[in-house]
């Protein structure tokens, strides 16, 4: 797990989306990167049904090499997230 440096770009992230009964549920910290990552790889259902767990999020195929690939960039790092790439 990476540190989130003072001043790094960070935002809450709801483990099931509020939208799918998630409001008060778990968040976790993450730097703002991974969580545009999130969302722009899985829908709000896949999120709540699948997803909705640290560890399954890590487990994902396409957020575990995104992890990967993060993780050899300094803390603090961000840039643009693209538009969504999941399959619709």
């Amino acid at each position: 797990m990476r540190p989130i440096p003072p001043g790094a770009r960070q935002s809450l992230h709801h483990l099931v989306p509020k939208l799918k009964g998630g409001k008060g549920g778990p968040v976790v910290r993450l730097h703002q990167i991974c969580h545009n990552e999130i969302h722009a790889t899985l829908t709000e259902a896949e999120l709540a049904r699948e997803y909705c767990t640290v560890e399954a999020l890590r487990a994902h195929p396409r957020l575990a090499k995104f992890i990967a690939w993060v993780g050899r960039r300094p803390p603090e790092f961000h840039s643009k997230t693209p538009g969504p790439r999941r399959k619709r």
